[in-house]
């Protein structure tokens, strides 16, 4: 190592020293001035020799802008947290952990779990951050995405100066998990200057990491807190505090309130503690999270299908306030689902300036006793921090105007009919609304991902090109293009760039794009993955449907009407002489074969020699489909310690149950019986 390569080094250990004492610990350790020689004379070194490495924190200022955030597979699923709205949702879920301590206790004598203490923690309002280390450098951060796949934003979250681009732990992998956010103060500091003030902190932070130029993200000036590590190499801890001291020790962020109490009442007494200084912290929570302190048994509690049982979200009561209701507009969705949005005069409440309140239907306004309340005071509340929702009147007097629902459709003027508390314009191919929303969801990002097209694109091509089907997208010319407003060469060249690579579209994502009534992704990727073919699904009986996990009656039938509609097969057919090739995705090959592949399994309860995701990730490598339920349709249950009810319905259906783990990993790594 050369002179300058040796002094490069040197600046970059020394800065990063710095900005840990100052962005980190909030204890600066040399002054401005100071900090600038060393920064300076960093910049001019890399300008002269040409090296620059990786985690030089020159490269934090943000780089060229992206083209898109490309996927990224978490090693560790981030789950999402149960919520407890009160102190008896709160006590419930602690009852039921302590119940499944003491029956593993009671069935483990000799290895008993101790006695349950708590951990609370803030609840922040940003964004999850998962960042994986390797080696002890940062090489990927992405968002939390389905909890399984996110969206890698690496360029965006360097910028942020809070985050080590190197940590002391060398010796493998580690995922740590945490929230990006936006300081209050940092905020207000920024709006001050900015051509467009940003509204509230969580949607600055959000807006900032998922925005494809990292120069905006840079300017935002976020910061984040760290709290968990998920998959880790080389690495155990046995509780909560040990977690959090391999944190510090490596340079994270985590913030200094982290309560540890050994009963309820302490946990109690000190959320209401929290809730009432909310407003005195420098950045946005909306409640807290309780989790188990020994992590042992955070691994014998494990998880539900959407949930783990060793930590829950207490989420604080939302804010409310009185405003004036001055109208209600009844708009029409792709579906032609009529929804009232409720007008009301600008009120701030929590930093969000509301204007307008979703109803939900005419039933909602019924319940809530706002069928006169137009002119009328009527209580807000913007539900966790982020959903504006009326609650109701502020007297029971009936002396406002009346909110009229309407007959026929403010779109297109057809009758309308009433489904339940719903009410539906039945005119699908002929209400502006309809088509436009359809067009839109067609191109969006899970369906057809057609890039720059957006609801305004979609209206125009409806007014002025006719366009009023999906399949009319593919007919497009530079020429239909160039005369519309705001279009110029290189825009309507993109677009139909972009229209053209969506011909080369997986099947899933184009039967999710056609909008079949009562389908989402999951079920488009179940019909998808079992027919692997378009014209099967689009032939395919209620009977044969039916068959499918995951797909009842209800939305057997959808498919089979919607396929049945001649406008909606001419629709398709239009589409594929064009070109879209809808196809399944390849997969991997499977490893091989063994006793599992083919099958369908569900893990349930608590495994030791693995965990159920290394389980789950084995299973599907040898070509298994792991469900999460169990059904008639199930060939395998793999039961650990403490399994509940899946189990119980396994042995009521006779499906083969597996309870030893190693007869599970014998058959795993076995060729077939």
């Amino acid at each position: 190592m050369d002179d300058r390569t040796e002094e490069i080094q040197q600046l970059i250990d020394l800065i990063l020293s710095h900005n840990y004492q100052y962005y980190t610990l909030d204890k600066p350790s040399i002054s401005d001035a100071e900090y600038d020689k060393l920064y300076d004379r960093l910049a001019l070194l890399e300008k002269e020799t040409g090296i620059v490495m990786p985690h030089s924190p020159t490269q934090r200022i943000g780089g060229d802008v992206l083209k898109g955030f490309a996927p990224h597979k978490h090693l560790s699923r981030l789950w999402s947290l149960d919520k407890a709205q009160n102190f008896e949702h709160l006590l419930a879920w602690q009852q039921r952990a302590v119940r499944l301590i003491n029956d593993y206790n009671s069935k483990n004598p000799e290895t008993p779990l101790p006695e349950p203490s708590y951990v609370i923690e803030l609840k922040y309002d940003g964004l999850t951050l998962n960042l994986t280390y390797e080696n002890g450098e940062l090489v990927s951060a992405a968002t939390r995405g389905n909890g399984t796949v996110g969206e890698e934003i690496m360029a965006q979250v360097r910028t942020i100066k809070s985050v080590p681009l190197q940590i002391p732990f060398r010796t493998g992998k580690v995922e740590v998990q945490g929230e990006g956010l936006m300081y209050l103060s940092v905020l207000e500091s920024y709006n001050k200057t900015a051509a467009e003030p940003l509204k509230n902190a969580r949607n600055a932070a959000a807006g900032a990491l998922r925005n494809l130029n990292p120069k905006v993200t840079a300017s935002r000036k976020l910061d984040a807190f760290f709290y968990n590590i998920g998959y880790k190499e080389n690495l155990s801890f046995t509780n909560h505090r040990e977690m959090h001291d391999f944190l510090r020790e490596n340079r994270f962020k985590v913030n200094s309130f982290a309560h540890y109490c050994d009963t309820m009442d302490d946990v109690f007494t000190e959320l209401q503690k929290v809730e009432a200084s909310r407003h005195d912290l420098d950045f946005l929570i909306d409640g807290a999270v309780i989790k188990l302190v020994d992590l042992r048994t955070r691994e014998v509690l494990g998880y539900t299908d959407k949930f783990p049982r060793w930590a829950v979200a207490y989420k604080f009561e939302a804010e409310e306030t009185t405003t004036i209701l001055e109208h209600v507009n009844w708009e029409v969705g792709r579906t032609g689902k009529i929804t009232p949005l409720a007008n009301v005069e600008p009120v701030d409440i929590g930093g969000v300036t509301v204007k307008n309140c979703t109803l939900n239907n005419v039933g909602d306004i019924d319940r809530k006793g706002l069928k006169h309340a137009l002119g009328t005071l009527v209580y807000i509340r913007r539900a966790n921090d982020v959903i504006p929702e009326m609650i109701g009147k502020v007297t029971d007097e009936q002396d406002g105007g009346e909110i009229i629902a309407p007959t026929h459709c403010p779109a297109c003027g057809s009758v309308l009919e009433e489904k339940g508390a719903h009410l539906f314009c039945v005119n699908k191919y002929g209400c502006r609304p309809q088509l436009v929303g359809r067009i839109v969801h067609f191109a969006s990002r899970d369906a057809m991902d057609i890039e720059t097209f957006s609801n305004m694109t979609a209206e125009q091509l409806y007014d002025e090109r006719g366009v009023k089907d999906p399949a009319d997208l593919y007919d497009l010319t530079l020429e239909d293009l160039m005369g519309l407003a705001r279009f110029g060469t290189k825009k309507a060249t993109n677009l139909l760039a972009s229209i053209e690579k969506s011909k080369e579209v997986d099947l899933a994502s184009f039967l999710y794009g056609l909008g079949i009534p009562n389908t989402g992704k999951t079920t488009t990727k179940v019909l998808a993955e079992h027919f692997k073919d378009l014209r099967l699904i689009m032939d395919a009986t209620t009977d044969q449907l039916v068959e499918l996990h995951d797909v009842g009656g209800i939305v057997a039938d959808s498919i089979v009407s919607f396929f049945a509609e001649p406008a909606m097969r001419e629709s398709v057919e239009r589409m594929l002489a064009n070109g879209v090739r809808p196809a399944v995705e390849a997969g991997a090959e499977p490893l091989g074969e063994n006793i599992f592949t083919g099958k369908t399994v569900v893990l349930t309860g608590t495994l030791h020699l693995m965990t159920r995701d290394e389980a789950g990730r084995r299973l599907e490598a040898y070509g298994a489909k792991v469900s999460g339920s169990v059904s008639k349709k199930t060939d395998f249950v793999i039961a650990g310690e403490s399994a509940g009810s899946k189990l119980t319905k396994a042995q009521e259906l006779g499906i083969r149950v597996i309870d030893d783990e190693e007869e599970f990993l014998r058959l795993l790594d076995g060729a077939m019986e």
